[in-house]
């Protein structure tokens, strides 16, 4: 018999996402974690752990990466986020699926 999915909604988020290279963020305990921009019609950051050996992290530099996404998130409260531009992302979900830990945040309408 096939296994169900499993699924488990998650309430204790990362303290801090810094970004370490074009695509991944790391957090305060140096798991990283890949980002991909959604096109929803607002903004949302679709955030995803994985497994990256720091030693093939370089901090990133690149000019599109530093304009177009927050160098580093901190968490605000329970469920947002702020960015260094005092923005406020809200937490979408944050999930754990089959093993794999999933977070979306969106940019608030009043930030």
């Amino acid at each position: 018999m096939a296994e169900l999915p499993s699924k488990v909604h998650l309430t204790s988020h990362p303290k801090c996402l810094r970004i370490r290279e074009h695509l991944v963020y790391e957090d305060e305990k140096h798991r990283t974690w890949l980002h991909l921009v959604m096109d929803t019609g607002v903004m949302q950051v679709r955030l995803r752990l994985e497994d990256i050996p720091s030693r093939n992290i370089a901090l990133s530099t690149s000019p599109l990466t530093l304009s177009t996404m927050p160098w580093m998130w901190t968490l605000h409260s329970g469920s947002q986020y702020v960015d260094p531009i005092n923005r406020f992302w809200r937490i979408v979900h944050h999930v754990k699926e089959n093993g794999v830990e999933e977070m979306i945040l969106e940019l608030m309408d009043d930030s």
